[in-house]
């Protein structure tokens, strides 16, 4: 049987299956997207599919931290809309 690749929640710190997450990418130009594919070239980090984990991760400040920049609005709107599809 083949093991499923495991990610950690940024929001909770609950590890899940890669599919269950949403990655969110800074590529090499600096620019921060959600990646839908997963595929995106760059670093990466992975939230859950809940809008509590969002929050968490926005007040600890948890991308920033990750990504080591700030994060504008725009990406935790992108986020938001993502999560309530």
């Amino acid at each position: 049987m083949k093991k499923l690749p495991g990610r950690t929640c940024i929001g909770c710190g609950v590890q899940k299956t890669k599919n269950e997450l949403i990655r969110i990418v800074k590529n090499k130009s600096g620019e921060i997207s959600v990646d839908r594919t997963g595929k995106m070239q760059g670093r990466g980090a992975y939230i859950c599919n809940n809008i509590e984990c969002l929050n968490k991760a926005i007040r600890s400040k948890k991308l920033e931290r990750c990504f080591e920049t700030s994060i504008e609005q725009s990406v935790y709107d992108e986020l938001k809309n993502e999560i309530e599809k």
